[in-house]
């Protein structure tokens, strides 16, 4: 493979639902919620991203888990489903811990450790969530930190978690590039002044009103290819 003239980066922050994780499972469990309709989760994901912005724009700040509880129950009530408080939260809950990873993921991570890159998690999720999540399913061993939003108190795409990030890991924002499958946290990231990646999962865009991602490929390790490529 050619030689990039791109300088490496000396982070790199990756998503973790849909860019590490497989949400096929978490489809059918909240599917099985809303009356078999597995079609209702992608409005049920987007639902909790919109109001975890609600949230954060208003001052205000709740644990992801229980805005995505929320967000099920409001979509369960357009489909004339009732579901509790605590019914919603153990199927979030329960959905959201035994994410399978992607196929290439662990190739992929692999490949970027051996060429000595610096890998951090930063998620939505909270902290203790998101170990759950790793250590479930082998991924914890492949990172250097796991950065959950709650020490700031703001969800992604808000700029201030980019530089909280940055600062956490004493880099500058240009030094960092986040890894991602969703075009907003990619589009946040790049108006924080950092780079950015984007994992062209399925059904997966980049926002075409935010700067380009200097990668764009289908899959984790087509991404790492090309980074360790880096110069």
């Amino acid at each position: 493979m050619k030689k990039s003239n791109l300088t490496r980066p000396k982070v790199l922050f990756f998503d973790v639902n849909e860019t590490l994780l497989d949400l096929t499972l978490m489809k059918k469990q909240i599917g099985d919620a809303l009356g078999g309709k597995e079609d209702l989760l992608s409005l049920w994901f987007t639902t909790m991203l919109q109001y975890s912005l609600v949230v954060s724009a208003s001052g205000q700040y709740k644990p992801f888990g229980d805005i995505g509880a929320a967000s099920l129950q409001m979509i369960a009530a357009n489909n004339d489903i009732v579901i509790s408080d605590e019914e919603a939260r153990n199927i979030v809950v329960k959905s959201m811990q035994n994410l399978p990873p992607h196929p290439e993921v662990k190739d992929a991570l692999t490949l970027l450790k051996k060429k000595g890159y610096i890998l951090v998690a930063l998620t939505n999720s909270n902290k203790e969530s998101l170990k759950n999540k790793f250590k479930n399913v082998g991924l914890t061993n492949y990172f250097d930190d796991l950065l959950s939003i709650e020490s700031v108190g703001k969800f992604k795409p808000f700029t201030d978690v980019y530089n909280w990030a940055a600062n956490r890991m004493n880099v500058k924002p240009e030094d960092c590039m986040l890894i991602a499958a969703h075009g907003w946290d990619v589009a946040g990231a790049l108006w924080a002044g950092w780079r950015a990646a984007f994992v062209s999962r399925t059904k997966q865009q980049t926002f075409p009103l935010a700067p380009k991602t200097e990668i764009n490929e289908t899959d984790l390790l087509r991404v790492a290819e090309i980074l360790i490529n880096y110069s």
